[in-house]
């Protein structure tokens, strides 16, 4: 039986199109207010995809982006989604989504 973490990486390899968190806890059946356990999976799988694949594979991040002036938050740390754009203070960001690609 695979563990969350394993789910969430099988279904970001297999995917053609990148994922936000919502559209991860939709497929694998999850509550969607589970979001921050999802982002601290995605955090974990980020580190080791790359060591487990020895360089093949990669987790890419598509950067949040503010609905309303156009900001991409490119100048993030950790996978999440911003609460508010500091450019025009807006709450309706687009959240970030995910895919795993070969390099």
């Amino acid at each position: 039986m695979e563990t969350l973490r394993e789910r969430i990486k099988r279904l970001l390899i297999e995917t053609e199109f990148p994922l936000s968190v919502d559209e991860i806890a939709f497929s694998l059946g999850l509550d969607p207010k589970d979001k921050n356990i999802i982002y601290e999976h995605l955090k974990h799988i980020a580190k080791t995809i790359r060591r487990e694949s020895r360089g093949e594979l990669m987790l890419y991040m598509i950067p949040p982006k503010c609905r309303n002036c156009g900001y991409i938050f490119k100048s993030l740390n950790k996978p999440k989604k911003p609460s508010k754009c500091p450019k025009c203070y807006s709450q309706r960001i687009d959240a970030p989504k995910f895919i795993i690609e070969r390099v």
